[in-house]
């Protein structure tokens, strides 16, 4: 198939991708997303704008790398949303590390904290974004570019899509679906 007749990236087109993001200066991985992600171009807003930018005009098959700051994003790190508590007044669901609190102020408005340590005595939980302060690189491999149907549209993705278990399980593995 020439350049031509493939579907590129544009408003209106259902992307389907896979992408890591990486810490500029250590190159480390600070996470992966291994099964795909689907979202409307153009509609659905499921990366940042120069994510988004950077997806502009791309073809299936593409691996591209998006560069962010991530202060431009979040802005800077905020000290005020950092909060130690002592472990009893903490509920126990909340003391581990990774675990994501969504939280309520007086006028109702939410903000999802992260719990960033716990100890024998003390869990902390920090309200600011874990890239904030950071220059990271996105690494997107460009899955899937198609005109989306009208149900995709209004959804914001991919309808009735689920993941191929065999893959999950391993390959040469019998999976029986559940009834």
């Amino acid at each position: 198939m020439n350049e031509t007749t493939k579907d590129i990236v544009e408003n209106g087109k259902l992307v389907e991708l896979t992408y890591k993001i990486i810490d500029s200066k250590s190159n480390e991985i600070l996470t992966s997303v291994e099964y795909p992600i689907g979202y409307i171009h153009g509609i659905t807003e499921a990366f940042a704008p120069q994510v988004t930018s950077a997806l502009e005009g791309k073809v299936a098959g593409d691996v591209i790398d998006a560069p962010i700051d991530c202060n431009t994003l979040y802005g800077p790190r905020d000290e005020s949303l950092v909060f130690t508590d002592h472990i009893d007044n903490v509920p126990e669901e909340y003391r581990e590390v990774g675990m994501s609190i969504l939280m309520e102020n007086d006028q109702g408005q939410t903000k999802s904290f992260l719990v960033t340590r716990v100890d024998e005595k003390s869990v902390t939980i920090d309200g600011n974004n874990p890239l904030c302060e950071r220059e990271v690189i996105f690494k997107l491999e460009i899955l899937t570019v198609r005109d989306a149907t009208p149900e995709e549209i209004e959804v914001g993705g991919p309808v009735n899509a689920e993941p191929d278990i065999s893959e999950i399980v391993g390959k040469g593995q019998r999976v029986e679906p559940i009834n």
